[in-house]
């Protein structure tokens, strides 16, 4: 279990990034959801020990991570957002470099190891080849290879399956779902669909705050009935905003479809929506943006 108390983050220019962050985070996958410049980053790094917290604390079972960084780093697998690897170097090579960084010393450990994470990966078929020539998505897998170096306890992984093409995407989920099944495993990202696929708890992350919480089944279903939408004309979208809570918009056959927060039927040709990760997503960050006289709770846990 990762227990995050009271976590708080200030940078020198007087940027909180992370604000009274809690959160308790079992064995599985984790996500955490939030847009560009919502703080994940920030709190993977800091959860990472790459950079101490203002304030709080970080315990992961028996570890105080900010007292003991470097116990953590011992069981801990890392796949941030971007990582540099020598591009001209071999999969191969490069992962059995990376396991002597990590404390593999044995050259028959190492080819164990290697051997095992590219296979599991499905790197094996092109282990002699340049990094600079695989695809994002072998590269991402490559970056889960070296992340399992030493059968970390924890795994965090930050927007992973950004710019991947569908094919490449899937097969990524698929291989995180895996590891995800023994360890504990965070999955930041700003794309709802990852976290609907793969996690059975999430968060939501904007601002720096922690502003949802909670299973994501059950936060569906606590949303029904208060998302609602229509096709408008794309010219009338001013005019809706002005009288609704507009969340989200999208394109469908020329029209505008608006999806719209409201706890009660607004009629006028609104039909209840059955409910998606996305829509609470969405909703969330609408309550975060309003007026603070007019914002209401918008956490809830599960």
């Amino acid at each position: 279990m990762l227990e995050l108390a009271n976590l708080s983050h200030i940078y020198a220019n007087g940027t909180r990034a992370l604000d009274d962050v809690n959160l308790s985070i079992p064995t599985g996958m984790y996500g955490l959801l939030g847009p560009n410049g919502a703080g994940k980053s920030t709190l993977m790094r800091t959860v990472a020990t790459l950079q101490t917290p203002t304030s709080g604390s970080i315990r992961f079972g028996e570890i105080d991570v900010i007292s003991h960084p470097e116990a953590l780093r011992e069981t801990l697998g890392y796949l941030p957002q971007d990582f540099g690897v020598y591009p001209r170097v071999t999969a191969y090579d490069m992962l059995d470099h990376m396991a002597v960084l990590k404390g593999v010393a044995t050259a028959s450990d190492r080819k164990a190891t290697v051997e095992t994470l590219l296979n599991q990966v499905n790197l094996w078929d092109v282990r002699k080849k340049a990094i600079a020539g695989f695809s994002g998505g072998m590269r991402q897998r490559f970056g889960i290879a070296q992340a399992l170096i030493g059968n970390p306890r924890l795994i965090i992984v930050d927007e992973p399956t950004a710019g991947l093409d569908p094919e490449e995407r899937n097969r990524f989920l698929n291989l995180l779902a895996e590891i995800g099944e023994n360890v504990v495993v965070i999955l930041s990202t700003h794309i709802v669909e990852d976290v609907a696929d793969l996690c059975p708890r999430m968060a939501v992350l904007a601002g720096g705050r922690i502003r949802l919480e909670g299973a994501p089944l059950d936060l569906i279903a606590q949303a029904r009935g208060t998302v609602w939408a229509k096709a408008i004309a794309r010219d009338q979208l001013e005019a809706a905003r002005l009288e609704h809570e507009v969340i989200s918009t999208r394109l469908f056959a020329g029209r505008t479809i608006i999806h719209i927060l409201s706890p009660t039927d607004p009629g006028d040709g609104f039909a209840a929506v059955p409910g998606g990760l996305e829509d609470v997503y969405f909703a969330t960050l609408a309550r975060t943006r309003r007026p603070a006289a007019a914002s209401v709770p918008a956490a809830v846990s599960a």
